[in-house]
């Protein structure tokens, strides 16, 4: 068979495979507790699958609306609505999408021209900048300061330009568990107020905020919401990360051109989860709870790794912890966290990866979204480095 003499674009020459995929392999090969890849160990309610299954039987098993089942919009609408005091039109303003991976990266092609800038905070999430650069953007990199990782807002007032066409922002911030506040969201519309520029707002940790802290939602702000487009996740929120299931919301004209690329790059997402999502969702505690179930994670884990040389960062929100590891190792942290991996039996995510630039303050992710099992069999491992 004659091979084709085929050359990759040039920004996807250089895009390597996501970090994610490399150490979950690399935990799958050595046999390692895998705390790297941020997903849940342990099982949704029965009552989500039953209502599942019982949709399916219905015959409710044909394509849904462009734009996703009534009823699951209409239930993403009134929680908003109770949670933020925001009001968006079900018919217009609404998507259901194929997990928030796909949210996003539509949302980047719907709205960002060859050329165009865009403003991400590194560390930033490996998904957004390869978007940006696939529809022939730019991605242009304000930073979060390391340790707190906060917004440096003067920066991102001097990295505006006539070509800034969005600002991506993500709150609660994976990966490093830092929080967005009113004041930061207050300070970002000053500065936007009389341009043009479009917010992407990734929330789909926002159900997982600590400490009493208020999730700060571009949803609740009438100013910013008039020119954002906000993801969600039900997989963050009901541990359900392999159904891929998603929502966007935003103001008419930006959901209209949004759908534009939506219909053909996906069309629909799967029936009868959404029917049984929609009825799962009546029940509010299942989304209010899940800051206090996660808090409770937390204390567990960190209190296992205050046991071992980690020097514990801040985790105001997320399921993920930081931790520096001066004091165990000088490597680089990718180096550190392949040899964790390989030598302690104990997967982590690297935090140089989301620097574009490679910056590396010697720190690492851990995800705590396990059960108490599978981060004491961590922990046994861990407390092989000393105290």
């Amino acid at each position: 068979m004659k091979t084709l003499n085929f050359v990759s674009r040039p920004h996807l020459a250089t895009m390597e495979t996501t970090i994610f995929t490399v150490m979950s392999k690399l935990a799958a090969d050595c046999g390692a507790v895998n705390l790297s890849q941020g997903f849940p160990d342990f099982q949704a309610e029965p009552a989500l699958f039953d209502a599942v299954h019982r949709h399916m039987l219905a015959g409710r098993n044909q394509y849904a609306p462009l734009a996703g089942m009534p009823e699951l919009r209409t239930a993403v609408a009134a929680k908003i609505e109770a949670l933020y005091g925001a009001r968006y039109d079900v018919d217009s303003e609404i998507t259901v999408t194929a997990g928030a991976t796909q949210a996003l990266f539509t949302a980047i092609a719907a709205l960002v021209r060859p050329d165009d800038e865009v403003i991400v905070f590194d560390p930033v999430y490996d998904s957004y900048v390869p978007a940006i650069e696939t529809v022939g953007g730019k991605a242009v990199h304000a930073h979060l300061r390391f340790p707190d990782y906060a917004p440096d807002w003067d920066e991102v007032t001097a990295l505006i330009t006539p070509r800034t066409r969005m600002i991506i922002v993500n709150t609660p911030h994976n990966p490093t568990g830092s929080l967005l506040s009113t004041v930061d969201r207050q300070k970002l519309a000053n500065l936007l107020r009389g341009t043009d520029i479009v917010v992407l707002a990734d929330e789909v940790y926002e159900h997982i905020v600590f400490d009493g802290a208020e999730h700060a939602s571009f949803c609740a702000d009438p100013e910013l919401a008039a020119r954002s487009l906000v993801v969600s996740s039900f997989g963050k929120t009901y541990h359900i990360t392999g159904w891929k299931i998603g929502t966007i919301v935003g103001p008419a004209a930006l959901m209209a051109e949004f759908r534009k690329v939506h219909q053909f790059n996906v069309f629909t997402v799967h029936t009868p989860s959404q029917l049984a999502l929609a009825e799962y969702m009546q029940e509010p505690a299942r989304h209010l709870g899940l800051a206090a179930f996660y808090q409770q994670k937390r204390e567990f884990f960190r209190q296992l790794l205050a046991e071992t040389p980690f020097e514990l960062l801040p985790c105001r929100g997320t399921y993920f912890q930081l931790a520096g590891y001066r004091r165990i190792s000088d490597l680089p942290d990718r180096e550190f966290a392949e040899w964790l991996t390989r030598e302690i039996g104990v997967a982590v995510i690297p935090i140089s990866v989301f620097h574009h630039d490679g910056r590396d303050d010697r720190v690492v992710r851990f995800c705590f979204a396990k059960q108490e099992a599978t981060l004491l069999a961590a922990h046994e491992r861990l407390r092989k480095l000393g105290g």
